[in-house]
């Protein structure tokens, strides 16, 4: 299939014009938050930086940087830069490690959000009255929606089937002819096991857009193995407007194309937070350029990654790529002396043969020395020291662990849950 464009001539403009459009944006972002939020000029004034300070592109740099503490802190919509009659839509994350981070939408927000995910659909080789079916939750947290409203917007028939109940997905998908299924990462896997354990196919699907979770290569060849489609990875999260706004990978899967028109992205260093050359890891920073409710100003995501390319791909299009999301700037382990990402595990896991696609690693106290298990589904013949020996061949260390037969350890509809912690009580949180 040839490459599939929802706004090709934006799309595919050299760099010189993306870089233009980006610091006339840039420019009046800074003016905008500046004269309508307190916050934003509290912190600008504090850098000893004004809007009009911002002369080039590098200029980004004198601005300061915000993170999630700044939504706790100004809860629920402190950060907000116009009048609340204005809102239209609200979203917000779970708040599941803290107070829940709001992101609020003008209509004009709701199109922006609608466009980058558009973009993300036509991407993924999807094309105008082909069914996509939606299987992220439609409330507030924002993967619903984002897929919702892209969908409209690019003229797909939608199946809005919302989370769970998974054989009535698969039924869905059949009576339906879905083409295009969407959902975060761990419940593409539950798909794939209902459809192995009743023994049903879906021919007419041919891709499958996945997020909001760490997403190895590893686990996309086993979804793309599983489901018989082409599997994509979408990036982006309540802080930036919702799934899709940042990007995705196109059909090269050669890193995630970020939409360099509506945001810049840096990559500060995780101490200092200084920029660090192109292809070194680092922690993904964003600045919003085109949202007005609550456009964020070098948001430091906690996500790690590095920027690969800013050379047009064979797709055609020109904006840069950055590497798959690596870990998290505060989920590193530290066991035994050894530094390592859960994203690692995952890896080494599914490198074994006959390792199935759930796992648990459980982080635990052992008198004063933190120690790893790390517990997997398998088929019948795969042993616990072959898993351990794989493991210490990745991480350095062997840790403990168990292989538990298929199907018998805990499992979510919505995002999987990794890793846990033992309590003094034996159980785990």
């Amino acid at each position: 299939m040839s490459d599939v464009y929802f706004e090709k001539n934006l799309e595919t403009m050299d760099r010189a014009e993306i870089e233009k459009i980006q610091l006339e944006r840039l420019q009046k972002i800074c003016a905008h938050v500046y004269a309508n939020n307190a916050t934003y000029r509290k912190s600008f004034d504090a850098a000893g930086v004004k809007p009009e300070d911002v002369k080039t592109l590098a200029d980004i740099a004198k601005l300061p940087t915000i993170n999630k503490l700044a939504f706790r802190e100004t809860y629920p919509m402190g950060l907000c830069c116009v009048d609340k009659k204005k809102i239209a839509e609200m979203h917000m994350s779970s708040g599941s490690t803290g107070t829940p981070v709001v992101m609020p939408y003008t209509l004009a927000d709701l199109d922006q959000w609608a466009t980058c995910m558009a973009r993300c659909y036509a991407m993924a080789g999807a094309l105008p009255t082909e069914v996509v079916q939606i299987t992220p939750s439609f409330g507030l947290f924002n993967g619903g929606f984002g897929m919702y409203h892209g969908a409209r917007k690019y003229g797909l028939f939608v199946v809005p089937s919302g989370a769970g109940n998974t054989a009535r997905q698969i039924k869905l998908a059949k009576d339906f002819g879905t083409r295009v299924v969407t959902g975060v990462v761990s419940y593409g896997l539950r798909i794939m096991e209902e459809l192995e354990t009743t023994g049903t196919t879906l021919p007419e699907l041919k891709c499958g857009i996945f997020g909001a979770e760490s997403f190895s290569d590893a686990m996309k060849k086993r979804l793309t193995g599983g489901l018989g489609i082409e599997v994509f990875d979408i990036y982006g999260m309540t802080e930036t407007g919702g799934v899709g706004t940042l990007g995705q990978d196109c059909r090269a899967h050669d890193g995630i194309h970020v939409w360099e028109d509506h945001y810049i992205v840096e990559i500060l260093h995780r101490d200092t937070h200084q920029p660090v050359p192109d292809g070194e890891i680092g922690e993904l920073t964003i600045t919003a350029l085109t949202r007005e409710a609550l456009p964020v100003i070098r948001f430091r995501t906690g996500d790690l990654s590095k920027i690969l390319t800013r050379e047009k791909c064979s797709c055609g299009r020109t904006h840069l790529r950055v590497a798959p999301i690596m870990g998290r700037v505060d989920d590193m382990l530290i066991v035994k002396g050894v530094n390592f990402f859960p994203s690692q595990i995952e890896q080494a896991l599914l490198s074994i043969p006959g390792v199935l696609n759930n796992y648990q690693i459980i982080i635990e106290e052992n008198h004063g020395f933190t120690d790893v298990r790390v517990n997997v589904e398998a088929e019948p013949g795969v042993t616990g020291f072959t898993v351990e020996k794989v493991l210490k061949e990745t991480l350095g260390f062997s840790p403990k662990g168990d292989v538990f037969a298929p199907g018998s350890l805990p499992r979510q509809e919505g995002k999987a849950k990794r890793v846990f912690y033992r309590q003094s009580d034996g159980s785990l949180a």
